[in-house]
């Protein structure tokens, strides 16, 4: 059951076999035999992926529910370390800054784990890429990858508007949002398409102002970088400019009128039971950034 339902999640039986060390051939032995017990067709094989007919679609809930339970209950009675592959995928600078530091620790408490940590900006598929949990910025959405994913908000970071002294020196630094007309971004692209506006306070309430960008990148640490450029004005959360502040490489602009803070969140598939090593990484992880914001 383990092994199909993992197939049908990485629609792959070589991924899914690599992911629980097993042989290619043992995971489509395993499951031809399951389907000639079943007396019925499980998975539609095509020449690029692997889906579950309608059959293997009924079957792979079923098992999901059966393996959960079963979890749960070896949970309750076996009092042995988390061990396996815990399978995280991260914001780079938001790991850097708050986990790395601890992970020694970590990986000393539970020595039975083993660690595969990916970095991105964007949000991972859970299931479909199997990963356990993932660290990001920003409030999930309710649609989209997010959509079925259980959150956890671990800290709220204060934003702040910055530029480099080059800039400033060539456009001036804006004093109020009405300014930010004659100014330029570097934009940060949106899957639908354009650059996310620059966020302001005013007289209480939070605007969302629409800024000129001559360059547009993907990821927070290409928008840091030509930040220091002189190409434009940046939005970030306050502790990535830290370091940058104090040696004059940014100067905060607008300080009167501060974007609206990032929460930061922890995510993992809403409609699956938390397996042991998943559930203590979550919980190192959050108390790692207590006292945040």
């Amino acid at each position: 059951m383990r092994l199909f339902a993992r197939i049908v999640e990485r629609r792959s039986f070589t991924r899914a076999a690599a992911d629980l060390s097993l042989p290619r051939s043992t995971a489509t032995e395993a499951v031809q035999q399951l389907e000639a017990r079943l007396g019925v067709r499980l998975l539609q094989r095509t020449t690029r992926s692997v889906v579950p007919t309608l059959d293997g679609e009924a079957y792979y809930r079923r098992c999901l529910k059966l393996l959960d339970d079963l979890d749960e209950t070896e949970n309750a009675f076996c009092r042995a370390s988390p061990r396996g592959e815990l399978r995280v995928d991260v914001q780079g600078a938001l790991a850097r800054r708050f986990l790395l530091p601890g992970l020694p620790a970590f990986l000393a408490a539970y020595p039975e784990l083993r660690l595969r940590m990916t970095e991105g900006d964007r949000l991972v598929d859970l299931v479909a890429e199997g990963v356990d949990c993932v660290l990001r910025l920003g409030t999930p959405a309710e649609s989209g990858p997010s959509g079925g994913m259980a959150a956890r908000r671990v800290a709220v970071l204060p934003e702040i508007t910055c530029a480099a002294p080059a800039y400033v020196e060539r456009h001036g630094a804006p004093r109020t949002p009405a300014d930010l007309s004659r100014h330029r971004m570097v934009g940060f692209s949106r899957p639908e398409g354009g650059w996310h506006p620059l966020e302001v306070t005013e007289n209480g309430a939070v605007r969302q102002v629409q800024v000129s960008a001559d360059i547009v990148v993907s990821s927070a640490e290409s928008s840091l970088a030509m930040g220091l450029l002189g190409l434009g004005l940046i939005q970030l959360p306050r502790y990535r400019a830290e370091e940058h502040l104090a040696c004059g490489a940014l100067v905060e602009v607008l300080a009167d009128h501060p974007p609206t803070p990032t929460p930061v969140h922890l995510l993992w598939p809403r409609d699956r039971q938390l397996s042991a090593r998943t559930r203590v990484f979550i919980d190192w992880a959050a108390a790692r950034f207590e006292g945040v914001g």
